[in-house]
C-alpha cells in the first residue's frame, strides 16, 4: 500500500511537493499514479509515471504540476508549483499497472482497487 504525505496549509502562488512511499515493498515494475478528491467532487487524477520512468500529466496539470521518483529512497514525489485556491484537496498516490498507468489518470476507479489514506493540501490566503 502506499502513503502518501506532504500536505499543508499553503498560500495561492506557493509550491508544494508531496511525496508517496510503499510501506513494505518497491515501485519495481509497478506505475505509479496521483490522484486528487476536492470535497463534493469525483476523484480525478492528476500525474502518472510508468515503472520506466515515463511520465503523463493531464492537461489541466501541465506546466505546474510534475512528477519524479527516487529509487534509492524508494519514493515517487509530486511537485507543485503555483498554486491555487482550487488546487485544495485530498491527493492520493496510488499504485498503477505499467501498461496503463497513463490512461489510469482519467479512469482512476478503474484501475485503482484500493486507495490508501491521502494528504490534505489546501490553499488558502
Amino acid at each position: 500500500q502506499l502513503q502518501a504525505s506532504g500536505g499543508g496549509l499553503v498560500q495561492p502562488g506557493e509550491s508544494l511537493r508531496l511525496s508517496c512511499v510503499a510501506s513494505g515493498g518497491t515501485f519495481d515494475g509497478h506505475g505509479v499514479g496521483w490522484f486528487r478528491q476536492a470535497p463534493g467532487k469525483e476523484r480525478e487524477g492528476v500525474c502518472s509515471m510508468t515503472s520506466g520512468g515515463d511520465t503523463y500529466c493531464a492537461d489541466s496539470w501541465k506546466g505546474r504540476f510534475t512528477i519524479s521518483r527516487d529509487s534509492a529512497k524508494n519514493t515517487v514525489y509530486l511537485q507543485m508549483n503555483s498554486l491555487k485556491p482550487e488546487d485544495t484537496a485530498t491527493y492520493y498516490c496510488a499504485s498503477l499497472p505499467t501498461v496503463g498507468a497513463f490512461v489510469a489518470i482519467h479512469f482512476p476507479d478503474v484501475y485503482v482497487d484500493v486507495w490508501g489514506q491521502g494528504t490534505q493540501v489546501t490553499v488558502s490566503s
